[in-house]
């Protein structure tokens, strides 16, 4: 008689659960087993039941090695998929990038009145204004910077002109002091003249006198 297919689904019943999870945790560690001896393979096998009772089964002395292997390569696999998924999304920017530059160069051949065979008339327009608004922008920021080199040079002649006014003042002042000086001179020359006059001294100017023997 063949055997019935089991419909898999929680069992209500807590005594044939509990029997059925004993048998096919049997099965399951001696299968287990069975791979590690006949295919020498490295087998690990944690079951935790309803109740939390833990059983298991490891090929090696421990199954703490097998399990820090087990994270190991789980560790590398996530690493891998995420260099992978990286790289995917690189390639997807880079495709991006390559249209972006593409349309921007047809566009650039269009504003400089290239290729426009194949261009209709909204698109004539709208290139039409495109250019409007560019030679807008150029017009305004050239009157910004003649606006703000002639505010320079207009600063550099104000200091210009204060210089000048010092320098004319600077030299306005000299002769005023030089004629002073002058003055100071002429009187002290003065004063010495009339000093000269009074002062009475033995001093003879003329042939010497002869005397008689």
């Amino acid at each position: 008689m063949a055997r019935g297919k089991v419909q898999l689904k929680r069992i209500e019943n807590a005594t044939s659960r509990q029997v059925t999870f004993s048998k096919r945790k049997n099965g399951l560690l001696k299968k287990a087993y069975e791979l590690s001896i006949l295919c020498d393979a490295e087998v690990a096998v944690i079951i935790f039941s309803q109740k939390g009772t833990l059983f298991k089964f490891a090929s090696i002395d421990q199954i703490q090695k097998t399990i820090d292997r087990y994270r190991k390569n789980a560790k590398q696999l996530h690493t891998d998929r995420i260099d992978v998924e990286q790289s995917k999304e690189l390639r997807q920017e880079s495709a991006n990038m390559a249209k972006k530059i593409e349309m921007i160069e047809i566009l650039q051949r269009k504003l400089l009145g290239q290729d426009l065979d194949s261009c209709s008339p909204e698109e004539l327009h709208d290139i039409d204004n495109q250019l409007e608004i560019s030679l807008s922008n150029i017009r305004a920021r050239k009157t910004q910077l003649f606006k703000e080199q002639i505010e320079q040079l207009q600063a550099k002649e104000r200091l210009l002109l204060m210089e000048n006014a010092r320098l004319t003042k600077q030299c306005d002042a000299q002769p005023l002091q030089q004629s002073t000086q002058s003055n100071q001179v002429v009187s002290y020359l003065s004063s010495c003249s009339k000093s000269s006059d009074i002062v009475e001294t033995d001093l003879y100017i003329g042939l010497p006198q002869m005397r008689c023997l």
